[in-house]
This record gives structure tokens, sequence and C-alpha cells, in this order.
């Protein structure tokens, strides 16, 4: 069965953006090093450093499906049906999927948070399913549906923007970080969620 991680790079006072979906000095150490995360050549120009590699690396390789709702979808393109890691991806949107947009794709669209962790699930096998954090991810945890939270910390301070969790509005427990590396202009972190 998969794990479901709700996954984002964020800044030490909880921002996955600005107000205007910049994302700044956030994706920074995804480029400050020289190591490249996978061997595909579909990983672009990401390059990490020694101290993040094996972390990342494992986390992209072990990743199956991601879950994306329509704000990100709209600014990525929905990566052009082919997400940063993973074979899969599904989207969360009230609205029907682009017309034209990659009719060769297999990439459904769901009005519904817990239907399209179901077929994330479904299509990773026992792999992971990475939800991106914000109000979808948010939703998935406040349902009961995500297992981990893992984040990127950069030291940076936004003040104000699109939060980690999203619209979250009630208080989850989760357990103490089983993962802490310390990057270089990066803290990963890995929490798993009381049940």
């Amino acid at each position: 069965m998969a794990t479901v991680i709700m996954h984002a790079v964020v800044s030490v006072d909880g921002f996955i953006a600005d107000e205007d979906d910049g994302v700044g000095p956030l994706f920074d150490w995804y480029f400050n090093g020289d190591r490249p995360i996978t061997d595909e050549a579909r990983q672009g120009p990401f390059r990490v450093g020694a101290a993040s590699h094996g972390y990342v690396s494992s986390l992209w390789a072990g990743n199956g499906a991601t879950i994306q709702g329509r704000h990100l979808f709209d600014l990525t393109n929905g990566w052009d049906a082919q997400p940063p890691a993973g074979d899969h991806l599904v989207v969360v949107s009230h609205r029907p999927k682009p017309e034209g947009w990659h009719p060769e794709a297999d990439v459904p669209f769901f009005d519904d948070v817990a239907a399209a962790v179901e077929e994330a699930k479904r299509r990773a096998g026992d792999g992971v399913v990475a939800i991106c954090a914000g109000d979808v991810g948010g939703q998935a945890l406040a349902l009961g549906l995500v297992d981990e939270v893992a984040m990127d910390v950069v030291p940076v301070v936004f003040g104000k923007g699109k939060r980690y969790f999203g619209q979250v509005d009630s208080q989850l427990l989760l357990d103490d970080p089983d993962i802490v590396i310390q990057g270089d202009r990066v803290l990963h972190l890995r929490y798993a969620v009381r049940r």
C-alpha cells in the first residue's frame, strides 16, 4: 500500500510562496550543489549538495504519483504531464481539465480530495504518493489521508503568503521528526502523522 507524504519547500515562517505565488529563494538549494537528483533526462537543472543528495534522490525515486491542486496545475501547466518525480500526476480541481491540454496524457482530474488520493495510491502501488502542500495537502491532512509530512525548510522569512498547511483550522499532532538532515541552505524534516 502506498505511503502518502505531504511535501513542499517552505520558509521558516511556514509559507510555500509569497502572496503573488513567487517562491523567491525557496528553491535556490535545488541548484546550489554538484549532484544531480536523478540520472533521468527529465530531471532538468536540479543539482543539490552532498548532504541533501541521498535524502532527496531517494524521495524522488520512491515517488509513484503526485497530487497537485488546480492552482499549482495552472502555475506549472501541470508540468506538461510529466511531474519532476514519479510517473503519474493526479489533479484536484472543481474545473475540468483545460480543453486541448495534452490530450494524450493520462492525468485524471477529481473534484474530491479523498477520491484523488485513492486514485493516486492505486497508481503508485507500493510507492509514495506525494501530495503537494498548500490547500489540497491541508485538506487531505485534515481528512486523515496523509501518513507523513515532509518539509524542506529554507532560512527565509516571507511574513505572509501561501501557507504550507493551507487553510487547516484544527489542531493536528505529528510525531517527533524521524528525519532531520541539514543541507546547504535547507533543513530536511519528516514527521509521521499521529493517528
